[in-house]
């Protein structure tokens, strides 16, 4: 795609999705069968309102059946799936009906609360209305057609997503509300993650971790000893997540992090990127005002460059009780936040994984969990 959008002074060029793909890959296959011809290109309408005419690849047509390829790019997002071919073969059918099935590289859904029922392919609804409507715009009256979909070596790049996580087993999903990849979507990033959720809350369970990242799960499954289905990555959206946590119906949360996030929380900031705000360094010294630093102190932690520098002040000048003022003042937050929907906990930890502070709540959560 030539089309392009700035994400923070950067310009980066748009992609589209598995299930544009998938839709332009089955048109091109019917158009091929129906007259007999190879295409090199195909075009195919969005929900974003972007018509694409994409590249057609590996074109066959047979008596019964034709097949080809497009290979999906998700321009210059961080996408695992981009480079992998979705094929597509058509097969005619009297009757009018259009049925879509999975092959090779196409995940199954084995858990509920997703888009897309227990036991069945993992291709969401927008992507499949897409598949259907490109199909029938091409198919003589009266006709249907069966579509058949594969993604050779979707099934090991699925390890690299969540679909795991999401109980999607044996390849990638056919996905896409819009058709259109837009690099560094925070709107896609947070539909994903906020799915954990309707996993968990389809399992019959009520409780789950919140972490920011990585080492916020290594954390919470190695030394607080929580099962990683019940750990859930929510990046910089903890207000987004509490919201979504409350609209599905969990009762318990518990959020551990690092004080640099966690700091930012107990200030009343529910989006947690440097860039949306930044305030750590004063909230960590109103803390310590509290528990009756110097001005000389409150200098030294204003002016520190990280929160690790500011933490060895702290700990140098024995004002530990800021870790615990933070830590109740986070899970009181969050409880807040949900207008009391939510029971919330809070545990601070350091990159040695000492924790700093654990509040009642979060122990009482912790051991629910593990019961």
């Amino acid at each position: 795609m030539a089309d392009y959008i700035t994400v923070a002074g950067k310009k980066l060029r748009k992609g589209y999705t598995t299930g544009s793909c998938a839709a332009a890959a089955s048109k091109a296959a019917a158009v091929m069968y129906l007259s007999g011809n190879i295409l090199e290109k195909v075009d195919i309408n969005t929900p974003a309102g972007i018509r694409l005419e994409l590249a057609v690849y590996d074109a066959l047509i047979k008596d019964s059946y034709a097949e080809c390829s497009v290979v999906k790019d998700g321009g210059d997002d961080p996408d695992v799936t981009t480079g992998l071919k979705i094929f597509s073969r058509f097969r005619l059918t009297t009757g009018g009906r259009i049925e879509v099935k999975a092959g090779e590289g196409i995940g199954m859904v084995t858990l509920p609360g997703l888009k897309v029922e227990k036991g069945k392919p993992a291709i969401n609804p927008v992507p499949m209305k897409m598949i259907k409507e490109a199909v029938s715009q091409v198919l003589p009256e009266g006709k249907g057609a069966v579509i058949t979909l594969r993604v050779p070596g979707g099934e090991e790049v699925a390890k690299k997503t969540y679909n795991p996580k999401l109980g999607i087993t044996g390849g990638i999903s056919i996905i896409g509300t819009k058709g259109i990849v837009e690099p560094m979507s925070e709107d896609a990033w947070k539909e994903t993650i906020a799915l954990e959720l309707n996993v968990l809350k389809g399992k019959g369970i009520n409780s789950c971790v919140f972490v920011f990242g990585n080492y916020g799960e290594d954390f919470a499954a190695n030394s607080l000893g929580i099962q990683r289905d019940r750990i859930i990555k929510i990046s910089n959206f903890v207000g987004f997540m509490l919201d979504k946590a409350a609209y599905c119906g969990i009762e318990n949360i518990l959020l551990a992090g690092h004080p640099g996030k966690l700091v930012k929380v107990a200030g009343g900031i529910f989006h947690t990127h440097s860039r949306v705000a930044d305030a750590r360094m004063e909230i960590l010294a109103a803390y310590a005002g509290s528990e009756g630093a110097s001005k000389e102190v409150l200098h030294r932690i204003l002016t520190s460059k990280t929160t690790g520098e500011a933490a060895a002040i702290i700990d140098g000048e024995d004002l530990k009780k800021v870790y615990k003022r933070i830590v109740e003042n986070v899970s009181a937050r969050c409880f807040d936040y949900t207008y009391g929907k939510v029971f919330t906990g809070t545990v601070m930890f350091n990159e040695e994984n000492r924790i700093l502070y654990m509040d009642e709540k979060a122990r009482r959560i912790v051991r629910e969990m593990k019961k």
